[in-house]
């Protein structure tokens, strides 16, 4: 059988390609998720640890407004009706919800308002004044940086982690972001952003 060269080579050729292509794609940094509505959604929902006001309007007697923050379970706890799930709802469904258990098994006619506290997101590590940051809308990781004292002289500044309130852990370089060259992410209540410590 007569050894043909080219045609051996055209099959290496076409053997390596997946490898290289699987090769390029694992180096290939890993772009920032953009929040897309349903991030954004909810945001406007409680999570645990927000404080909830609900407020009792339209009855003959006055009743005091009820403050209690979101317990570890989801729940609030409300006199007559006991427990109810708060975690995870807008206002909107948490006030209608409520209402609903009151009326009509314990009165004729009641209106219902739920309010949140402020609502919060947390810098840490090598920040000048790291700590908790009132979320006010329309947040950046580097207008949140930048609110708690800019880094310090040990900050990594291109290994900093934006944890999302559900668990999600996004690597960023920020100097690729100040730079213009990499887009700063929206920061949302409960988030976390860590900056590390340079090693030298």
């Amino acid at each position: 059988m007569k050894f043909n060269l080219d045609r051996w080579l055209r099959l290496g050729w076409l053997c390596w390609l997946p490898v290289t292509a699987l090769f390029f794609a694992g180096c290939a940094s890993t772009a920032v998720p953009e929040a897309g509505p349903d991030l954004e959604q909810q945001v406007a929902r409680f999570h645990v640890g927000d404080t909830v006001t609900v407020v009792f309007d339209g009855l003959p007697e006055q009743l005091q407004p009820h403050e209690e923050p979101i317990k570890e379970d989801g729940t609030i706890t409300l006199d007559m009706i006991g427990s109810v799930k708060a975690a995870g709802k807008t206002a909107g469904a948490l006030q209608n919800e409520i209402h609903d258990l009151y009326v009509p098994k314990f009165y004729t006619h009641l209106t219902v308002t739920v309010k949140t506290g402020d609502r919060v997101f947390f810098v840490t590590g090598e920040i000048k004044q790291p700590g908790r940051q009132i979320y006010s809308g329309q947040m950046t990781v580097s207008k949140a940086i930048t609110s708690s004292g800019d880094f310090t002289d040990f900050a990594n500044r291109k290994k900093v982690w934006l944890i999302r309130a559900n668990g999600q852990r996004i690597k960023l370089n920020c100097d690729d972001i100040l730079n213009g060259d990499a887009p700063d992410p929206q920061v949302y209540p409960g988030d976390q952003i860590q900056v590390t410590r340079r090693l030298f």
